[in-house]
């Protein structure tokens, strides 16, 4: 492995470090977009509370001009924009994707608002709690919603291949770079795209069965990541399976990377373990992530289940007229009942009717076995058709919309599901479970979750199960809350439902 002292090729680090300008300017911008949203959501959210709490009413309290007034608005304007940059809520680690951003926004604001009840308290200054009142979640409402919005814009960039952060894998073959590579090319929305993979020791001599992995070109491996690096276009190397490179080998690359102005990642290469259950701990100079185990009692459970029951009730209330309406339509379609039970496996494989509006013809459970042919699902495991003969026509409509599902609300509050959580299985597919799969049962079953979100119908057995035990493993009140909101674009959308 070659060290920084060894890096003496200006020209070629020049040549790779033009290709690298146009990389940070998007995040430039992103964050300056950001900045000016920021400052702008926070003074109209102060200057509305301070007009709505203190207008001009004629012969009653003071104008808006108010220098008092205006001072202290002020001051709440430049707390709350300077906590925005201290929780660094900016940053190119965090923008674009998953929900960290918008923790840093919730606790930066919150933050900023603690401080200046401290200051009131501490000084004797007199803030309105009326004034502050309305301005907290005003303003904060409009910091997630400007950043919801320039988020979607990123997303529109990326399904056009722009604003894409260039990998090359690092790692050994076939096992984990193979991984990362179908990983990241599985979350396209994530912004990542790889361009090129190395396999440490290989050199430059491969077989043409080494020339490509998943589509990705391998590139030559001579200690000297700077061709592979010019080849392949990258920005940033994700190490990951690195058995074969030292510690000492690790750091000489990274002193590579820092003058080539290429980020360094490194995946630990444990599938299915979310941010919250990972702590990095160093000892001895070695960083060592602690995973932490699932949590399935105590208060996390306690916070779920009044989840459920709060949003089923106001769900149940707010759509009835739709299941009227709905129930109308079926009956009308034809013989057979409104609802339809189907029975389900739900936690530590204790079995229940789920109810459903009905959406097939009667009987046509009986025709399952004419129809295994015409499977669509890979695994044979679910039984999936997307033109399925069964389907009346109202039926169709209904499922293309989820309507069907609406009285499963019900089953939550009897507690045999949850609004969130895998995919309710049939006695036939947890018979087919191996011990690995079982961990399903573990949690409740869900009306929506991780599968509703990520394809619906047109996953692949594989494909539910990586995604039912990554949410059983990690689940919690943030990724559920995320997940409820997806849900509503997914269905409205009707992707993926037949």
């Amino acid at each position: 492995m070659s060290t920084a002292n060894e890096l003496t090729a200006p020209t070629e680090l020049k040549v790779v470090s033009d290709n690298r300008a146009a990389r940070p300017v998007w995040q430039r911008r992103y964050e300056k977009t950001l900045r000016i949203t920021d400052v702008s959501v926070v003074f109209v959210a102060v200057a509305f509370s301070q007009w709505l709490r203190f207008g001009v009413v004629p012969g009653v309290g003071a104008s808006i001009f108010d220098l008092n007034y205006s001072i202290a608005s002020t001051t709440v304007i430049c707390l709350w924009v300077s906590f925005l940059s201290i929780y660094r809520s900016r940053t190119p680690r965090i923008i674009g994707a998953g929900p960290e951003e918008y923790r840093r926004v919730l606790a930066a604001t919150l933050s900023a608002f603690g401080a200046l009840a401290i200051v009131s308290l501490l000084f004797r200054f007199e803030f309105a709690r009326g004034y502050l009142a309305i301005a907290l979640p005003l303003g904060l409402f409009g910091l997630l919603l400007s950043r919801w919005l320039v988020r979607r814009h990123v997303a529109r960039q990326w399904g056009q291949g722009k604003y894409l952060t260039s990998v090359l894998v690092v790692g050994e073959q076939p096992g984990p770079a193979r991984a990362l590579v179908q990983s990241l090319a599985r979350t396209p929305e994530n912004g990542y795209k790889v361009v090129g993979v190395c396999f440490p020791g290989r050199g430059s001599h491969k077989s043409t069965d080494d020339w490509e992995v998943d589509g990705v070109p391998v590139f030559a491996f001579d200690d000297d990541l700077r061709i592979a690096i010019a080849d392949s276009g990258a920005d940033t190397v994700a190490l990951t399976g690195i058995e074969r490179l030292g510690q000492h080998d690790v750091r000489d690359l990274s002193w590579q990377l820092e003058q080539l102005d290429i980020d360094l990642v490194v995946s630990p290469g444990m599938v299915g373990l979310a941010g919250p259950r990972l702590t990095m701990r160093p000892v001895a100079d070695l960083p060592l992530i602690h995973v932490e185990k699932p949590q399935y009692d105590g208060a996390k459970r306690f916070q779920k289940r009044a989840f459920d029951v709060c949003f089923s009730a106001m769900i149940l209330l707010a759509v009835s007229p739709v299941m009227v309406v709905a129930a109308i339509a079926v009956k009308l379609s034809g013989k057979g009942p409104v609802f339809y039970k189907s029975e389900r496996i739900g936690m530590d494989g204790r079995p229940f009717k789920m109810i459903k509006i009905r959406t097939m013809f009667d009987g046509a459970e009986t025709q399952r076995p004419q129809l295994a042919e015409m499977n669509e699902v890979d695994g044979g495991v679910i039984f999936k058709i997307r033109r399925d003969p069964r389907i009346t026509p109202v039926g169709r409509l209904l499922r293309r919309y989820s309507i069907d599902e609406l009285p499963q609300f019900i089953n939550v509050l009897r507690r045999q599901m949850s609004v969130v959580g895998p995919r309710p299985p049939l006695p036939s597919e947890v018979e087919a479970y191996d011990q690995r799969v079982r961990r399903r049962l573990l949690v409740r079953p869900g009306i929506t979750g991780l599968w509703q979100v990520s394809g619906r119908s047109d996953l692949s057995w594989d494909d539910f199960v990586r995604l039912d035990l990554s949410y059983v493993e990690n689940w919690s009140m943030m990724s559920d809350l995320v997940i409820a909101v997806k849900t509503v674009r997914a269905v409205l959308s009707g992707s993926g439902a037949y």
